[in-house]
């Protein structure tokens, strides 16, 4: 059986219903992964996805910020939520797939404007918040699990527009980049992504500023596939829809697929 998953930071999920249920109808993945849902879990628009096959839903959420969703039209189980540097965002949770898989959803602090730890708490923020993913996973030693989620850092030089121009802008800068590297090495975890697309430049995020994303195409890859080694050689391909950039009223963001075989 093969398992379509995939990842979207939606930045509203009650204001982009449409667009969630027009990836549903075309792309037609059996589990999709919502980041920056924005709202509490109880006003979320599920009857329009049940309506289209997807009902079965685990979900964290909060009012007007944050929220991370799983929604599935094959049944899941809630597998919990991890809080990160004591604030209780809704920033993960995690749901078991039928075939027993562990499926993490991620909404990693984008971290602000200044990368200064110090001037900036926000980006301090997302360092610990990174910092704490690492001893996580260093001690759990993740098996049969699969990441997904918007984690707000390119960590290849091909994975922004610019190296360069982008070294000291939050998202590219290094101190983010060794973070996420050490992160990704505690949990063993292997980028889908990039296994099925090793070289070449690659973008899931385009910033509503410029007036013509698609000619200037200043993107950055932030949203992610990660799989534990036992999982990622069953992957059969990645894919970024880069097209969902164009739709009415779209998401800064697009969405990432992956297929594995369950």
């Amino acid at each position: 059986m093969t398992l379509r998953i995939a990842t979207w930071n939606i930045n509203s999920v009650r204001l982009r219903a449409e667009a969630v249920s027009r990836l549903l109808r075309e792309e037609a993945p059996d589990v999709l992964c919502l980041q920056e849902t924005k709202s509490p879990v109880e006003k979320l628009p599920l009857d329009a996805f049940a309506a289209l096959g997807w009902r079965h839903v685990v979900a964290r959420g909060q009012k007007g910020y944050n929220g991370v969703m799983i929604l599935s039209r094959v049944p899941i189980e809630d597998a919990g939520d991890r809080g990160f540097c004591g604030r209780g965002d809704a920033r993960h949770v995690a749901a078991r797939l039928p075939s027993g898989t562990i499926l993490h959803n991620f909404y990693v602090p984008a971290g602000g404007d200044l990368p200064d730890p110090v001037a900036n708490p926000k980006f301090r923020h997302k360092l610990d918040f990174l910092d704490e993913m690492r001893a996580w996973f260093a001690a759990e030693q993740p098996r049969g699990a699969i990441l997904v989620g918007d984690l707000n850092i390119a960590p290849r030089e091909d994975d922004v527009w610019s190296h360069k121009q982008l070294l000291r802008v939050v998202s590219h800068t290094p101190v983010e980049v060794e973070a996420m590297a050490a992160m990704q090495a505690a949990g063993g975890w292997v980028d889908v992504t990039r296994a099925h697309i090793p070289e070449g430049r690659l973008y899931s995020w385009w910033s509503y500023r410029a007036p013509d994303w698609q000619a200037a195409d200043k993107g950055r890859r932030l949203d992610h596939v990660w799989a534990t080694p036992d999982l990622a050689e069953r992957s059969g391909g990645s894919r970024i829809l880069r097209a969902a950039r164009g739709w009415d009223g779209p998401s800064d963001h697009v969405p990432v697929l992956a297929e594995f075989e369950a």
